[in-house]
């Protein structure tokens, strides 16, 4: 009888372990990534024959859309050889056949020890003083604004103070040890993305540390359309009236602002929130998920939305700088795919997603009489040969007349240039 017992039990033991080793013995796979924005910095109302501005910034392209792409892929599978995998791209992407990823070369930093006798630098509590808005309306909402403000308030409480929402923490594919890592673009290198560059199509990704991932992208999945803001309207009360246009494929809004009173030292927070909500950790990309629970909690504003008025938060002569994201749909993939059978094992050989948005940044500088910008020069005087003074308007496009210096002196203290 105790020999049976042994035996039924050794039995169930052994057949609990391979059970349990079954359910957990899931192999390693590569995972990839796209990451696709869209962004823009732009004065609403600014016309486009306003070029020369950017000579007040050494050069720099400010404004106008911007496409952006960044392809990660990781695999626990070691090349033999040199590293070398690509990602073959439809034609109307129109950056050739193909995107290398390139694997990093890792370089070793030398540990350097701390010099005997050194003392620790002494740490001093930072002096700050924040005001917190949120809301889109013509006046200021009751209860605000919150103060943070660390003469009154413990450390411990001041970080507690810029707790926000939490999103679905989302790590992406990066070197690691025992795993193969290609990247595109490099640090070192950043190649413009064409104006009319389309990624909807087939995509396939090859290499020699890498099963052949393949799949298609449609208009959804595609560059998302940039942030078009209205020229901002001052209301009666102060506020600005802020209006974009509906972008197609946007599951969901978010604005925030920040400025700075310089005559009082404090910084101003504003977001578009019907709650309390800096959305430092939202100013990214979002899965649909949660975007569709922040919209609940009306954290975030719905695909609908193409306008909010920012209360008068921010004085005149120190506006505030907004940023506005839009999120996109997001696809999720994994090869093969998950068996109807809940009894089936299912070997994933590899997982891809995709994920989207389109970004903006503008200061929020209300629009003057007949445009922002667009004046015409000031007349320079020039001698003639008989020694009288003729007025000639400078060249158009030169950039010298004082509305873009205006807008130049006033983006350079905001922008930080």
């Amino acid at each position: 009888m105790k020999k049976l017992l042994r035996f039924a039990s050794g039995f169930i033991c052994l057949s609990i372990s391979v059970s349990a080793f079954g359910a957990e013995k899931q192999k390693p796979y590569p995972h990839y990534w796209m990451s696709v924005a869209t962004s823009s910095q732009n004065v609403p109302g600014m016309p486009a024959g306003m070029d020369g501005i950017a000579s007040l910034f050494g050069g720099k392209k400010l404004f106008g859309p911007q496409r952006e792409l960044r392809l990660q892929l990781e695999s626990p599978q070691i090349a033999t050889d040199t590293p070398k995998a690509a990602h073959e791209i439809p034609p109307e992407q129109k950056m050739g056949t193909a995107l290398p990823l390139v694997t990093p070369v890792r370089e070793r930093s030398e540990y350097v020890p701390p010099e005997r006798g050194e003392r620790p630098e002494q740490y001093e509590k930072p002096k700050a003083r924040m005001l917190i808005y949120w809301g889109c309306g013509e006046t200021i909402g009751k209860g605000q604004p919150k103060i943070i403000d660390t003469a009154s308030m413990s450390l411990t409480d001041f970080g507690k103070a810029f707790t926000g929402r939490t999103p679905t923490r989302s790590t992406p594919p990066s070197p690691r040890s025992g795993w193969t890592y290609g990247e595109w673009p490099t640090n070192d290198e950043r190649t413009e993305i064409p104006a009319e560059s389309s990624l909807v199509g087939r995509h396939l990704i090859k290499g020699n540390y890498t099963p052949d991932i393949s799949f298609t992208l449609d208009k959804q999945r595609d560059f998302m359309a940039p942030v078009e803001f209205s020229p901002l309207q001052k209301t009666t009360t102060g506020a600005l009236k802020t209006e974009w246009k509906s972008i197609p494929t946007a599951i969901g809004y978010f604005a925030t602002a920040i400025g700075h009173n310089q005559d009082t030292g404090e910084t101003i927070f504003w977001s578009a929130s019907d709650v309390p909500e800096l959305g430092f950790s939202l100013q990214d990309y979002l899965t649909p998920s949660d975007v569709s629970r922040f919209i609940k909690e009306k954290v975030l504003l719905g695909p609908s939305k193409t306008s909010c008025t920012v209360p008068p938060v921010f004085r005149d002569g120190q506006p505030g700088m907004l940023q506005f994201i839009a999120y996109g749909e997001e696809l999720n993939l994994a090869h093969p795919p998950k068996p109807k059978d809940p009894k089936k094992r299912w070997d994933i050989e590899w997982s891809a997603k995709v994920r989207l948005k389109s970004t903006a940044m503008m200061p929020l500088m209300a629009q003057e009489e007949g445009g922002v910008a667009r004046t015409d020069p000031p007349a320079r005087k020039t001698k003639t040969s008989g020694d009288t003074e003729k007025e000639q308007p400078d060249a158009p496009g030169s950039g010298t007349g004082a509305p873009v210096k205006e807008i130049g002196n006033r983006l350079r203290g905001i922008l930080g240039f």
